[in-house]
């Protein structure tokens, strides 16, 4: 198993949209085994291939369970070619992003989801969300589509994220 390095805004890559998987492999075991230990290094909820480099429509999501804050491996969901069926009721979410890190932002999301997936098997599934569960797969979907969260903030927010992008990069160069 190997830790993989999460690409960070304003990588280009983050902005390529995934192609579907075909192959269910080892190799894509393997990855998606790397993807999760990344993950947990990173301290994160979700992850999908492009913020490691991988143009594939794979992502990952451990959401910590409510009675004790941790997350538990036996709660990962493997997703890999993704498809909403539905999309219900709105809710804001504060969000935030292992590829833009330290900034954190109200979204607006739906608060109910269902989609159709498969498992690293190649098996096919349907999984019905709602509230964080539900914004965290629209999260890793939008990242599978070339979107990151800051590109559903308006006009004043969005300037406001790329002033402190600025200056953070300042800082960090100091």
């Amino acid at each position: 198993m190997a830790i993989l390095t999460i690409l960070k805004y304003p990588n280009a890559l983050l902005r390529k949209k995934s192609t579907p998987v075909e192959i269910f492999d080892d190799k894509l075991h393997s990855f998606l085994d790397d993807m999760y230990e990344t993950l947990v290094e990173s301290k994160g909820v979700g992850l999908a291939a492009i913020q490691v480099g991988r143009a594939e429509r794979i992502l990952i999501i451990n959401i910590p369970r409510e009675e004790d804050k941790q997350q538990y491996k036996e709660d990962l969901l493997e997703i890999i070619n993704p498809t909403f069926l539905t999309q219900e009721e709105n809710i804001e979410w504060e969000e935030g992003c292992l590829s833009v890190p330290d900034f954190y932002e109200s979204i607006k999301r739906f608060d109910k989801v269902s989609i159709a997936y498969k498992d690293r098997y190649g098996n096919d599934k349907i999984l019905k969300a709602q509230g964080f569960l539900a914004v965290a797969i629209q999260h890793e979907i939008d990242h599978l589509n070339g979107v990151l969260f800051v590109d559903k903030l308006p006009i004043l927010k969005r300037k406001k994220f790329e002033k402190e992008l600025k200056k953070l990069k300042k800082e960090s160069q100091a």
